[in-house]
């Protein structure tokens, strides 16, 4: 039972983080969610907004290293002080990404590291990933962009932070192709690789997991039932103790070679049990269309998304 007499507890997130890493996106997406979002506030006003009237509404506060007055033994020191001493729901979301990637993402829009000055770009990257190392540690919540398109994002962020959502986690499932690597996301990871492969079945090859006969040759393998019973239990059983540990989201993936038939059928399927337990559940398949593409024969294109999209 709430406390009549006990502050509401608006939300604030400060958002951070490597330089390039989706920043700028990341506060866009809240800022269309419902958040008042304020990039680049001087480290000094920190605390002076978080214990302001303005925390009566929910806020997304961008801070990196072209902040103002930047320093992060200063801005650790003050977030602490702001999660102990304010009424809010506060949380810290650092933004990471592949150094490679970052270096393409500067070198694409011809933008200056704002730590490399004269020197490579790299070098920028690296004296920023060395002074943040505390900030990132501090974090409540980590988001690699690596391999994240902005819709992925925007997904991720809605799925952690959500004004409006209902009560209880919400859950992502996703299949994907191992071939191309593990979402980073990933909270869980199931592996059906040792499944029966419609991929060397003349007729199914070039057909995915949400064919019905790709999923009935899928079925018939008899190590299909006991292992979807048993993701299955493991989920269910878990997700009450994920939700007593206070997660609001979870990314469920489920990996075959290729991304194509088997992970596929299987996340369709659970997705379908999770929403028929009530549960709210979104679903993607990652790979299903690079898949199907480079069994035509034809070349495999790049994501669709320019490294250039998340800034």
């Amino acid at each position: 039972m709430s406390d009549p007499g006990r502050p509401t507890r608006f939300p604030m997130l400060v958002v951070t983080g490597m330089s390039g890493a989706g920043r700028s996106t990341a506060l866009k997406a809240l800022e269309d969610m419902g958040y008042e979002a304020v990039d680049n506030l001087p480290l000094s006003l920190l605390p002076v907004l978080a214990g302001s009237e303005a925390t009566r509404t929910p806020l997304a506060v961008g801070v990196d290293v072209r902040t103002r007055d930047f320093a992060v033994p200063a801005l650790v020191e003050a977030l602490d002080r702001i999660g102990v001493e304010q009424a809010l729901d506060f949380k810290v979301v650092f933004l990471d990404c592949d150094d490679e990637l970052l270096e393409r993402r500067y070198t694409e829009t011809r933008r200056r590291h704002p730590l490399a000055l004269e020197r490579p770009v790299t070098d920028g990257i690296r004296l920023e990933r060395q002074r943040l190392w505390p900030l990132r540690g501090r974090a409540d919540i980590v988001i690699d962009s690596s391999a994240l398109t902005p819709g992925d994002l925007r997904r991720l962020l809605h799925g952690h932070f959500a004004l409006d959502a209902a009560p209880g986690i919400a859950l992502f499932v996703t299949s994907f192709a191992y071939r191309h690597g593990i979402p980073r996301d990933a909270d869980l990871v199931f592996d059906v690789r040792f499944l029966h492969n419609p991929h060397y079945v003349e007729g199914l090859r070039r057909k995915t997991g949400r064919d019905p006969d790709v999923g009935a040759y899928i079925e018939a393998d008899p190590d299909f039932h006991p292992l979807f019973d048993t993701i299955c239990r493991w989920v269910e059983e878990a997700l009450p103790r994920y939700e007593r540990e206070g997660k609001t989201y979870l990314t469920v993936a489920i990996g075959c070679t290729g991304g194509q038939h088997r992970s596929v059928f299987c996340a369709e399927r659970l997705a379908a049990w999770l929403g028929a337990k009530g549960r709210r559940v979104d679903l993607a398949h990652r790979d299903v269309d690079r898949a199907a593409i480079a069994d035509s024969g034809a070349n495999v294109p790049a994501p669709a998304h320019s490294v250039k999209d998340i800034a």
